[in-house]
């Protein structure tokens, strides 16, 4: 009975697709500050409290929304996963806060989904940033990553340290195995689960690595941000790049690998704050 008057409520007052968000879909999210909205998409295997640091710095002049994007963090699970459908998560999001536009921030993978919403949706997205991230189809190298952490059975883990020992002993990356570490919850009833859908990132890998095509040239402001230790924005990528987007700028960062929020946030921050005030 509750659930039938709550539709009805929300097919009267929201619309259907809202009522879809809200209820079933469910985007997790944290706000910030107050102003022009500028909405933060993770990475793969990541989630919003990654960008927790630099949404607070940028909320002294933003209203910031970051996002744990489908799959990730405490946002709901999908068997579909697609770049497509997390440009439509966003829109159904920033349609459900009553935003009619927002500029946007995408690391690695959100980079991607923000990529693939100014294709879809640039009448939505003010300026774009785009971090460690370009529109081609990627050779992989999160395979290990994924078969450690299937691996590993939660159903015998007595401890966060048992499965850090795990991880330890099956990738030998202190920084990776403490990336993935925030994804490790204790459920409420005992016992430890992943936050994120592991097996279905599994499976949906080849997506997620895939290209974004875009069917015309964008011509948002758009800043690719490098970490010039990364080789996931080469030469010939930004070329490319060049070619996909009118109004374009690049940032490269020094001492800074694929993770630049975490190498080198005030170099970050300030090149966000110059670009977005510009």
């Amino acid at each position: 009975m509750f659930f039938a008057k709550a539709l009805d409520y929300y097919v009267l007052h929201q619309g259907f697709g809202l009522f879809i968000l809200n209820f079933m879909t469910q985007l997790n999210y944290k706000e910030y500050g107050s102003g022009e909205p500028i909405v933060i998409l993770h990475g793969l295997l990541g989630m919003l409290d990654n960008w927790h640091a630099l949404s607070k710095k940028l909320a002294e002049d933003y209203w910031v929304i970051s996002i744990d994007q489908r799959n990730h963090g405490k946002s709901f699970h999908s068997d579909q996963f697609s770049y497509r459908l997390l440009a439509d998560d966003l829109n159904q999001f920033l349609m459900s806060k009553h935003i009619p536009s927002a500029h946007l921030l995408g690391h690695s993978m959100g980079g991607k989904t923000v990529m693939q919403f100014l294709n879809d949706y640039s009448d939505m997205a003010n300026k774009a940033i785009i971090v460690d991230i370009s529109p081609k189809e990627y050779e992989g190298g999160h395979e290990k990553i994924f078969e450690s952490l299937l691996a590993i059975d939660l159903t015998k883990v007595q401890s966060r340290k048992e499965v850090e020992n795990e991880l330890m002993a099956k990738l030998d990356n202190l920084g990776t195995v403490l990336f993935l570490m925030k994804n490790l919850k204790r459920k409420p009833e005992g016992g430890f689960e992943w936050k994120a859908n592991i097996s279905k990132l599994y499976a949906s890998y080849d997506n997620i690595k895939g290209s974004v095509e875009l069917d015309f040239v964008i011509d948002n402001p758009t800043l690719f941000i490098k970490g010039n230790n990364s080789n996931y924005i080469t030469e010939e990528d930004q070329k490319n790049i060049k070619t996909l987007f009118d109004d374009v700028q690049f940032l490269d960062i020094d001492d800074a690998g694929h993770w630049v929020h975490a190498d080198q946030p005030e170099i970050l921050l300030k090149g966000v704050k110059d670009f977005l005030k510009a």
